[in-house]
């Protein structure tokens, strides 16, 4: 309570005037210590001359730190630029006192104010020492006061090359946070049981359940920026299972520009833990087909359109037209573009299904290019609603797609999902369909080129896992998932958006552009790590639900349909599907006649209508079932 009491009364009443008396206080006592300096370490000196001369001594300091203002930094947080001012203070004070001296002994202003040159010099060198040398004592002193307040936290970094070097050395330098560096961990046998800074290296396999309790271990910091995503994970996981936080440092760019603080190190998210690793584009091409284009992007506020959004307006690009007919989402990102300081762009609500509207927008704007990411993708929601899955994931592609041929657009970028190859439910029948449409047009179009991209899950975005895992999360559980077995491919929301970009500049048109997404994720595992990193207990804390497989959900979900292949590009992480040929004349024929009379039809015409146009539709919803003749025929 006394400490408390101390350090508020340090941090309220030690200001800058109190500083300066200290310094000069400092500079009195160096002035004394020159002296006896000079007379090796005794008092044979006349004290009272000292006296005699004292005032005009601190009279010229007092002068000469009023002008630097090397009284003025905070005490606590002295560093290189504070211990600089201090020693320009003093060589001001030094050289205004020998031009003083100079001064008075050619004309005796003072005909007893005498200091030998030796005296000065020691003094300038005594005094600097001093006043520098308190002040890191004091910065020390309030350190150790306030860590005493505090409740240190044991830490082991994992990682003891130059990356781990760095973090040490960050933590040790801020002083805000409570971080005690028990160990590192290291992979490399050569390193094991040698020591950092007098700080053991630990081999991964030491620490285990009796380690963390013994020594008390709260958190674990992963320093390795090259970390592969399938080690990662595996270490994430045996350190959530002994009850230890898992942090990581930023991205190794900020560790070289030397931007990195403590305060930047943050606890390790599910997106790191996708066990492949990180598919980056950074194609010069991409840019340089966007520079000066106008392009449109609808579907523009929903999770993957308002990403790509976000990225396309950071080229230069003409001008950007953003479409939805979500008019909150929409507005929210406009706020968002301005804060960023984009101004060349123009948010319009608009419904796809809306052909008239949409020809409007096409004439005003001539658009370059097209991104077509506008789509209904909620699985249970679409076996409701047959209907609107029709209405806007075909006849809405379509009226963008004819617009597009018809207007001569350059690019057409169709966004579809993985749930479209082998469909098992409508939406991702609805979606196989819009594909369909978009081949058949593509070989008969002349200036636009037509591309598709399909992805998996997309990690955050709208109505997927992750977001709906936290809130139960947060309603203290439990989660629910709907088999122990289901597995789906995850991405990033950025690594979605950089593959549809980068489908718009390469390829002839025609093509379906899919990721080498790596191993696929257990939906059940993702579960179990979100509640280990919110810092609770499966199933102490939070239990998880299973709740069985919805109509219309897959086990697992594909990336290619029978019969389809692929072929490589110019960057490994990305496929080419070789799809199988089509009658696309009749394929087109059977979409616009489905199109035309879809408004007329129940849910099951228009399920059994779509699975005519996809021989590979199979409904895992029963209220679908009998009209799955493979299945009876299987049966």
């Amino acid at each position: 309570m006394l400490r408390v009491f101390f350090l508020r009364t340090l941090n309220k009443y030690a200001s800058k005037w109190l500083v300066l008396f200290v310094d000069l206080f400092l500079v009195a006592l160096s002035f004394f210590f020159a002296y006896a300096i000079r007379y090796n370490a005794s008092l044979d000196f006349e004290v009272a001359t000292v006296f005699y001369q004292l005032p005009i001594v601190l009279f010229l300091a007092l002068f000469s730190f009023l002008i630097v203002g090397s009284y003025k930094g905070v005490i606590r947080h002295t560093g290189t630029k504070d211990a600089f001012n201090v020693f320009v203070g003093i060589s001001i004070y030094t050289i205004g006192l020998g031009c003083l001296l100079l001064f008075n002994g050619a004309f005796k202003v003072v005909p007893d104010f005498k200091i030998p040159t030796s005296i000065v010099l020691i003094h300038f060198l005594v005094s600097t020492f001093v006043l520098i040398i308190s002040r890191f004592m004091f910065k020390s002193f309030f350190e150790l006061l306030n860590t005493s307040l505090k409740k240190v936290t044991n830490i082991l970094i994992y990682g003891a090359g130059d990356s781990g070097m760095i973090t040490y050395a960050t933590i040790n330098r801020d002083s805000k946070n409570n971080y005690e560096v028990l160990g590192f961990i290291d992979d490399n046998p050569n390193k094991i049981n040698k020591k950092i800074d007098r700080i053991k290296i630990y081999s991964a396999n030491k620490i285990t359940k009796e380690f963390i309790e013994k020594h008390n271990i709260k958190e674990v910091i992963f320093s390795m920026p090259r970390v592969k995503s399938g080690r990662l994970l595996e270490l994430t996981d045996k350190f959530l299972e002994l009850n230890v936080k898992v942090k990581k440092v930023p991205p190794l760019s900020k560790l070289i520009e030397g931007d990195f603080q403590a305060n930047q190190i943050k606890q390790v998210h599910i997106d790191d833990l996708l066990n492949r690793d990180q598919i980056l584009i950074n194609n010069p091409v991409v840019k340089s087909k966007v520079s000066g284009k106008v392009i449109l992007v609808t579907g523009a506020a929903g999770s993957i359109g308002s990403e790509i959004s976000r990225q396309l307006a950071s080229y230069k690009i003409k001008k950007l037209i953003l479409i939805d007919q979500a008019e909150s989402p929409l507005y929210d990102l406009q706020q968002e573009l301005i804060q960023e300081g984009d101004d060349n762009f123009v948010p319009i609500v608009c419904d796809v299904r809306d052909l008239f509207k949409l020809e409007r927008i096409f004439k005003k704007y001539n658009p370059d290019r097209v991104f077509h990411a506008a789509a209904y993708k909620h699985v249970p929601l679409m076996e409701k609603s047959p209907y609107e899955a029709i209405k806007i994931n075909v006849l809405g592609t379509k009226n963008v797609a004819d617009l597009a041929l018809r207007y001569n657009i350059e690019r057409f970028v169709m966004v579809s999902t993985d749930k479209a190859v082998n469909p098992t439910n409508v939406m991702g029948a609805s979606k196989r369909i819009a594909e369909l449409y978009i081949s058949c047009l593509s070989k008969k179009a002349t200036k636009t080129k037509f591309t598709t991209t399909r992805f998996g899950n997309v990690l955050g975005s709208n109505g997927s896992v992750i977001p709906l895992f936290k809130k139960q999360i947060d309603h203290g559980g439990p989660l629910t998932v709907t088999h122990k077995e289901i597995t789906r491919y995850f991405m990033t929301i950025p690594e979605a958006c950089s593959l549809v970009l980068e489908a718009g500049a390469m390829g002839q048109g025609g093509e379906i552009y899919i990721f080498d997404m790596g191993k696929s994720v257990k939906i059940f595992d993702i579960a179990k790590r979100m509640i280990y990193l919110s810092g609770l207990k499966y199933p102490d804390d939070i239990d998880i639900k299973i709740t069985g497989l919805r109509p219309g959900e897959k086990l697992y979900e594909e990336l290619l349909a029978d019969g389809e292949n692929t072929t490589k590009t110019y960057h490994e992480k990305i496929l080419i599907a070789k799809t199988s040929e089509i009658d696309s004349c009749m394929v087109k024929e059977r979409i616009e006649e489905l199109i035309h009379h879809f408004k007329t039809l129940t849910n099951k015409e228009l399920v059994k209508e779509m699975k005519a146009i996809i021989p590979e539709y199979i409904s895992n919803n029963s209220e679908f079932e009998e009209l799955d003749l493979k299945k009876i025929i299987k049966s």
